[in-house]
């Protein structure tokens, strides 16, 4: 059990101020609920994304803080798409979330009998009919957004001959897409969803669940709001795209003998700046190869995030802090940036690490000489302590932090200036090394050995603050480096989506250096390189080669780039 308040109590201690909770407050003072039954009802067909963690904290969420329950049903009713692999996926990533739905563990597929025999209820009470037109014709005579459809010529089939249709549909009788099962509403309704919509189809496939039982299926549509009635689900928590299908989940359940009638609430979905949350799209990056995955940390996925060492808690922090609004908007992806960074920034643990080398050389320190010295873990957090790491003549610095001809505002590495190595000491380089190309590959410096720490006895201050790696103790790494994977802030609003695709999302660097501790173990938790970002290390690392992520840069360098742009 935890101390999270219940009931009236989560009010009193400020667990939410939206209107879905106002409105679940109101539910219970009034004794309308107990406590709020929900259920996060995902379709099994690709794997979570960050839009889906906006609905699993809400529906998760406020059934833990009124004292209620929240179910998780898998709406498996296309079997043409489904795989084990998503449904594993799935369970995984709303634990990782830190949810669990205890014995409330649904499928729709458990209900495939009793929505088979509602359907014929809709049949023997004129509401359903079997229709044969192709799905070319039903698309042709469906109307648009501004005028009717028009009728089918099999509405007016008898209940007894749409029975026996039906019956024969589920034998097996006819081939796919030869016949349906449709609703009998209205094809005049101005809610194109009320146009007599299709509740049954064929489809001889074999179901992950259900194996080869069946040969027709419901349609997500009637599936939807009949489990979630048969649940007893007292708030239907949905996005938005879903407010203009209430009018047919109300319509079933008005005329279905269903056991409860759930209302259904819309908030809006999640949109971020640089990101597709489309599964059509997300399972075309990975069929194409755009990815290297599902779980691929340039992907929003959230098995994507985890791999790229985003922390759940991170992640509805950022949920938090965005609500729950009744309308849409687009989210600024520095947001969620900030409760990466925020996190981390108090519970990483501060290590030194080398992308791009460069070796110096203090010609005044003596040969062979290794010393050694305290190196802070976490300024943030004085409980996590500090580590050794250690000093020689020979080092690795970043070589970004040099330039030979360097402009007055530069306050790293320059010949002749003085600068400070953390922890360590003033360094200042004396000279470069180049190869016949004119490449500089070593640095000449010398040291003062009064600055031991990093810190001058008569009192004079250097501006510049850099890492290093002791040459003797440097281990060898990959470290990836992940951007936005779609350069536009709105990908596909002026084109093709696929054309908007960062060509530099991805940047490999084979020849890193990092401390010895980090190239042992095989911990997944976030590291700050210090001055570089937060990492973590990557499934793919091997003995002796540890390859790690970048979870998120020490700023917003893509707003500044753009900026600059």
């Amino acid at each position: 059990m935890n101390d999270t308040p219940t009931g009236t109590d989560a009010a009193a201690d400020g667990a939410g101020q939206d209107f879905i909770r106002e409105i679940i407050r109101n539910d219970i003072a009034s004794g309308k609920h107990a406590a709020p039954v929900t259920r996060f009802p995902p379709e099994p067909n690709g794997y979570l994304h960050i839009g889906h963690a906006k609905s699993i904290c809400l529906n998760f969420g406020v059934a833990e803080e009124f004292g209620g329950r929240c179910h998780l049903r898998f709406d498996d009713t296309n079997p043409t798409r489904e795989e084990q692999e998503f449904i594993d996926a799935i369970e995984r990533d709303v634990r990782w979330l830190g949810f669990d739905w205890g014995d409330h563990l649904h499928h729709a597929s458990d209900y495939f009998e009793q929505l088979y025999a509602w359907a014929e209820h809709l049949i023997r009470n004129g509401k359903a009919y079997v229709d044969d037109q192709s799905a070319e014709e039903m698309r042709q005579t469906r109307g648009t957004l501004t005028e009717g459809g028009a009728e089918s010529p099999h509405r007016s089939r008898s209940v007894e001959e749409n029975l026996d249709l039906f019956h024969r549909m589920r034998a097996g009788e006819f081939p796919n897409g030869t016949r349906v099962l449709r609703a009998k509403i209205d094809m005049a309704s101005g809610n194109i969803n009320l146009r007599d919509p299709t509740l049954y189809r064929i489809l001889h496939a074999t179901h992950p669940r259900t194996d080869n039982a069946w040969c027709i299926y419901p349609r997500y549509d009637y599936a939807h709001g009949p489990s979630t009635a048969f649940e007893g689900i007292t708030h239907s928590l949905c996005t938005l795209e879903f407010e203009s299908h209430r009018p047919l989940y109300d319509w079933l359940l008005d005329n279905l003998p269903v056991p409860s009638k759930p209302r259904q609430y819309e908030f809006a979905r999640l949109n971020l700046t640089h990101t597709v949350l489309s599964k059509r799209v997300l399972t075309t990056l990975v069929r194409d190869g755009h990815v290297t995955g599902w779980d691929d940390p340039r992907m929003p996925t959230l098995a994507g995030l985890q791999r790229r060492g985003v922390p759940a808690a991170a992640l509805k922090d950022f949920i938090k802090r965005i609500g729950m609004a009744r309308a849409n908007s687009l989210v600024d992806m520095a947001m969620f940036d900030f409760s990466i960074r925020d996190l981390l920034n108090k519970t990483a643990l501060r290590r030194m690490a080398v992308l791009r080398p460069l070796k110096i050389v203090i010609e005044n320190y003596p040969e062979g000489q290794v010393e050694e010295l305290d190196a802070i873990n976490n300024p943030e957090d004085p409980e996590a302590g500090s580590r050794t790491i250690r000093f020689s003549r020979e080092l690795w610095i970043e070589r970004d932090d040099f330039m030979e001809d360097a402009p007055k505002k530069f306050f790293r590495m320059t010949v002749g200036q003085e600068v400070r190595l953390r922890y360590a000491y003033y360094v200042t380089c004396t000279g470069v090394v180049k190869d016949d190309a004119g490449t500089v590959v070593e640095l000449r410096c010398s040291y003062d050995p009064a600055t031991r720490g990093g810190d001058s006895p008569d009192g004079r201050k250097v501006r510049g603050t850099m890492h290093w790696l002791s040459a003797v103790d440097a281990k060898p790494a990959e470290v990836r480096l992940y951007d936005h994977l779609f350069a536009s802030p709105t990908p596909g609003s002026d084109g093709d989506i696929f054309d908007d695709i960062n060509p530099n999302s991805l940047e490999v660097l084979p020849g890193a250096l990092i401390e010895p501790v980090l190239a042992t173990g095989n911990d997944s938790d976030p590291v700050q390189f210090e001055r570089l970002g937060y990492f973590c290390r990557d499934k793919d690392s091997a003995p002796g080669r540890p390859v790690f992520n970048r979870t998120v840069g020490l700023r917003d360098s893509w707003a500044k780039q753009q900026k600059k742009g």
